[in-house]
């Protein structure tokens, strides 16, 4: 007998929470914003509205599926199933958060905070949350496939990340490595900047178009249901021992950047999450490219 879907409420801390975490009570809250000229009402509002929705799509899930809920500080100790439905009610950041951790889970988003987030992710609102969670349970799912990006390194370390990975150094230093295509034979070169970042077409609307646009860049960016990744190198710096003139590209499926550690530490971390992040030290290497799996978002 096969299981039961079960649905996996993904939800984050709300600014609320974080200020009664650190002040102890609301009224002290309060008066921490008001000292700076803010007020607390607005933030409360959001925290209640993130919870109403919460509710809402805990409330939305059938009566036999199982239930389970994971914080997005929780994530990389949660262990998801192949029968689940993911269920992210928050915003865009927080899909893409969950996204590393999932092996072709349907992912349905709910936006708690519609007009404040762009909802490119989070594109459904809490009421729709029963008809989504039937749809997103049946094998003919209408989903997005959205491309993610992967790092994989030499003793076997494994990332992926929906956005974009970023490898460099642990803090405000430069970082010292070789890159180059990941092909036999390939000229490679030796450099010095404040790191790499990989990212998908999903991660165009974020920071890689950002770097996009900072270069002037003439390569068309992805979509993000398209197989294509573009890289840049930030911050290069010209040396007698270092070079700039491998800082931008695209790979397609199939293809790799490959990077060698030549300081200390390089650290490579997806979609911001800092805390889950690969480490390299002198002489590991590492390939970037398009991953395997792809996030299937719900239509």
């Amino acid at each position: 007998m096969s299981l039961a879907p079960r649905a996996v409420l993904v939800h984050r801390t709300t600014e609320y929470e974080e200020l009664l975490a650190r002040h102890g009570t609301h009224g002290q809250a309060a008066f921490f914003l008001s000292s700076r000229g803010r007020s607390i009402d607005q933030v409360a509002e959001r925290h209640r509205h993130a919870r109403q929705a919460l509710a809402d799509v805990a409330a939305a899930v059938p009566l036999q599926w199982r239930q389970s809920r994971v914080e997005r500080a929780d994530l990389d100790r949660f262990l998801f199933g192949p029968e689940d439905v993911v269920v992210v009610v928050g915003q865009d950041g927080l899909v893409a958060n969950t996204a590393k951790y999932l092996s072709g889970q349907p992912v349905v988003g709910i936006d708690t905070d519609p007009g404040r987030n762009p909802g490119v992710l989070v594109r459904h609102r809490a009421p729709d949350a029963a008809a989504l969670l039937r749809a997103a349970g049946s094998p003919r799912c209408a989903a997005d496939e959205l491309t993610m990006v992967e790092a994989v390194a030499d003793d076997t370390q494994r990332l992926l990340a929906l956005n974009e990975i970023y490898l460099g150094p642990a803090g405000h230093q430069t970082a010292r490595y070789r890159l180059g295509p990941d092909t036999p034979d390939a000229p490679t070169e030796a450099q010095a900047s404040s790191g790499v970042l990989v990212g998908t077409g999903t991660g165009a609307t974020g920071w890689l178009r950002s770097l996009w646009q900072e270069r002037g860049s003439a390569l068309p960016l992805p979509g993000p249901t398209d197989a294509r990744l573009l890289w840049f190198v930030r911050e290069a710096w010209p040396s007698p021992a270092t070079g700039t003139s491998l800082v931008s590209g695209e790979l397609e499926r199939g293809q790799g950047l490959r990077l060698t550690a030549e300081s200390d530490r390089v650290v490579a971390f997806g979609d911001g999450m800092e805390a889950d992040a690969l480490e390299l030290t002198w002489g590991q290497s590492v390939r970037l490219g398009i991953a395997d799996t792809s996030l299937r978002l719900a239509l």
